[in-house]
Protein backbone atom coordinates (compact mmCIF):
# COMPACT_ATOMS: atom_id res chain seq x y z
CA UNK A 1 0.00 0.00 0.00
CA UNK A 2 0.91 3.35 -0.76
CA UNK A 3 1.04 5.98 1.71
CA UNK A 4 -0.02 9.87 1.19
CA UNK A 5 -0.23 12.57 4.03
CA UNK A 6 -2.74 15.36 3.08
CA UNK A 7 -2.36 18.58 4.61
CA UNK A 8 -5.91 19.99 5.41
CA UNK A 9 -7.44 23.08 6.01
CA UNK A 10 -10.73 24.12 6.43
CA UNK A 11 -13.46 26.20 3.98
CA UNK A 12 -15.85 28.82 4.95
CA UNK A 13 -18.24 25.98 5.24
CA UNK A 14 -16.12 23.74 7.06
CA UNK A 15 -15.34 26.13 9.75
CA UNK A 16 -19.11 26.98 10.50
CA UNK A 17 -19.78 23.78 10.82
CA UNK A 18 -16.88 22.63 13.18
CA UNK A 19 -19.11 20.60 15.86
CA UNK A 20 -19.23 18.19 12.91
CA UNK A 21 -15.83 18.04 12.19
CA UNK A 22 -15.32 14.30 13.68
CA UNK A 23 -18.25 12.39 12.53
CA UNK A 24 -17.38 13.90 9.12
CA UNK A 25 -13.51 12.36 10.15
CA UNK A 26 -15.28 8.85 10.75
CA UNK A 27 -17.56 9.16 7.64
CA UNK A 28 -14.42 9.98 5.78
CA UNK A 29 -12.82 6.62 6.93
CA UNK A 30 -15.70 5.05 6.22
CA UNK A 31 -15.56 6.42 2.34
CA UNK A 32 -12.02 5.25 2.61
CA UNK A 33 -12.67 1.80 3.30
CA UNK A 34 -14.96 1.33 1.19
CA UNK A 35 -12.21 2.27 -1.81
CA UNK A 36 -9.94 0.03 -0.63
CA UNK A 37 -7.94 2.98 1.28
CA UNK A 38 -7.44 3.08 5.19
CA UNK A 39 -7.04 5.72 6.56
CA UNK A 40 -3.75 5.59 9.71
CA UNK A 41 -3.62 8.62 11.66
CA UNK A 42 -6.25 11.76 11.51
CA UNK A 43 -5.09 15.00 13.78
CA UNK A 44 -6.57 18.05 14.01
CA UNK A 45 -3.27 20.29 14.22
CA UNK A 46 -2.90 24.28 15.27
CA UNK A 47 -0.91 25.86 12.64
CA UNK A 48 -0.81 26.51 9.33
CA UNK A 49 -3.16 23.55 8.80
CA UNK A 50 -5.91 22.26 10.36
CA UNK A 51 -5.72 18.76 9.71
CA UNK A 52 -3.58 16.11 8.92
CA UNK A 53 -4.72 13.28 7.42
CA UNK A 54 -1.95 9.90 6.97
CA UNK A 55 -3.50 7.31 4.23
CA UNK A 56 -3.02 4.13 2.60
CA UNK A 57 -4.25 3.11 -0.32
CA UNK A 58 -3.37 0.22 -3.09
CA UNK A 59 -2.62 3.14 -5.54
CA UNK A 60 -2.39 6.86 -6.68
CA UNK A 61 -5.75 6.79 -8.23
CA UNK A 62 -7.38 5.33 -5.36
CA UNK A 63 -6.02 7.98 -3.11
CA UNK A 64 -6.95 10.44 -5.50
CA UNK A 65 -10.46 9.22 -5.49
CA UNK A 66 -11.38 9.34 -2.24
CA UNK A 67 -9.11 12.55 -1.44
CA UNK A 68 -10.99 14.34 -4.31
CA UNK A 69 -14.60 13.16 -2.33
CA UNK A 70 -13.20 14.75 0.94
CA UNK A 71 -12.82 18.09 -1.32
CA UNK A 72 -16.10 17.74 -2.74
CA UNK A 73 -17.76 17.59 0.68
CA UNK A 74 -16.65 21.53 1.18
CA UNK A 75 -15.88 21.67 4.10
CA UNK A 76 -11.72 21.44 3.58
CA UNK A 77 -9.21 21.73 0.72
CA UNK A 78 -6.32 19.43 0.98
CA UNK A 79 -2.60 19.47 0.28
CA UNK A 80 -1.26 16.19 -0.48
CA UNK A 81 1.89 14.33 -0.46
CA UNK A 82 3.42 10.89 -1.15
CA UNK A 83 4.79 9.51 1.50
CA UNK A 84 7.60 7.00 1.51
CA UNK A 85 9.29 4.79 4.08
CA UNK A 86 13.25 4.02 4.32
CA UNK A 87 13.00 0.96 2.26
CA UNK A 88 10.84 2.28 -0.42
CA UNK A 89 12.94 5.85 -0.57
CA UNK A 90 16.50 3.37 -0.75
CA UNK A 91 14.63 1.76 -3.43
CA UNK A 92 14.28 4.76 -5.27
CA UNK A 93 17.68 5.86 -4.53
CA UNK A 94 19.60 2.85 -5.79
CA UNK A 95 17.79 2.69 -9.02
CA UNK A 96 19.28 5.57 -10.14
Amino acid sequence: MATFIALLSYTDQGIREIQDSPHRADMFAQVAERAGAKVVHQYWTLGSYDGVLVLEAPDDATAASVLLSLGASGSVRTETLRAFDWAEAQSLIESD
